[in-house]
């Protein structure tokens, strides 16, 4: 039984949304890219997968498959193992973390990451990282196992990205449970208010038409979504308790940070965040996803 009180929730959630949004830049800047095109990773679904898979080591596609979770199995396929013959899952953590730092000290300025406000930050993110258990999150722990940064800017990228995992390690394990394919869990986020659009996630995640389409099916006849492509009742109310269970599973490392701590780190976190989208981190229509304003938080 879950006794934690929703206002302490609605902050995990919100803290959590914070150091998603900032894990993820060097994926949307050009800075990874830049840093993977030496070795011959031109490809963009490629610099991806090398970054965000590397800690795992040479591993062969229908790992990443099972643990990516949203991407179409034939699409990982086409680059990895592939990837690791240009460049080495060594090589590939080097670079990212390089690109975050790049990134963070581009997009916010050398006095904001030289701040006390960006050290506390950084030892905050890492406190709470560092108390997630292990078993059960594969991503996360690959993660946990690299070496901390020293620079505090990259400490918080690295805290960040092992926080992202170990809550996207719960919530793959959540649509298990609801016996929801990558794609299926897509359909539905999409369809819903708060899921991103369509026609950018389909082809980032390597799905076809007709995948999308015949997992519409198989939503339909469980009564999840309309034959429009709208949720139902039935889906809104199982997309809900997939959120809730994923925030349920990923409770523990906010409790370690209190509530003063989980205030501090996420508007902290969201301001560097909003900065970095100001100066076009983000796709626009991805802007108010990574980057809501503070009149948003209550509905995240």
């Amino acid at each position: 039984m879950n006794a934690t009180p929703p206002s302490a929730r609605s902050a995990a959630r919100r803290c959590a949304q914070a150091v998603n949004a900032l894990h993820s830049l060097p994926y949307f800047t050009t800075d990874l890219a830049d840093r993977l095109a030496p070795f011959g990773v031109t490809d963009q679904s490629s610099v991806y997968m090398a970054g965000r898979a590397s800690p795992l080591g040479a591993v062969d596609a229908p790992v990443v498959t099972a643990l990516f979770h949203a991407f179409a199995p034939g699409f990982v396929a086409e680059r990895v193992p592939a990837i690791w013959r240009h460049v080495s899952p060594e090589h590939a953590i080097a670079a990212r973390e390089a690109a975050a730092g790049a990134a963070l000290e581009r997009l916010l300025g050398t006095d904001v990451i030289r701040s006390a406000a960006m050290a506390e930050a950084a030892e905050l993110a890492g406190v709470a990282a560092a108390g997630c258990p292990l078993p059960g999150r594969p991503l996360h722990a690959a993660n946990a196992a690299l070496d901390r940064p020293e620079e505090p800017h990259i400490a918080l990228w690295h805290a960040a990205t092992m926080l992202r995992e170990y809550r996207g390690d719960g919530h793959v394990a959540i649509l298990g449970h609801a016996e929801l394919t990558g794609v299926e869990a897509l359909v539905i986020d999409c369809a819903s208010e708060h899921g991103m659009p369509k026609e950018i996630v389909r082809p980032m995640r390597g799905w076809t038409e007709t995948d999308w389409a015949a997992a519409q099916e198989r939503l339909r006849e469980r009564g999840l979504v309309s034959r429009e492509g709208t949720l139902t009742a039935r889906g809104a109310a199982l997309r809900d308790e997939v959120e809730r269970e994923t925030g349920r599973l990923d409770r523990r490392p906010y409790e370690l940070l209190g509530a003063s701590g989980v205030g501090k780190l996420a508007e902290r976190v969201h301001g560097w965040v909003r900065t970095a989208a100001e100066s076009h981190a983000f796709p626009p229509p991805l802007r108010t996803f990574f980057a809501p304003d503070t009149r948003q938080w209550n509905r995240l």
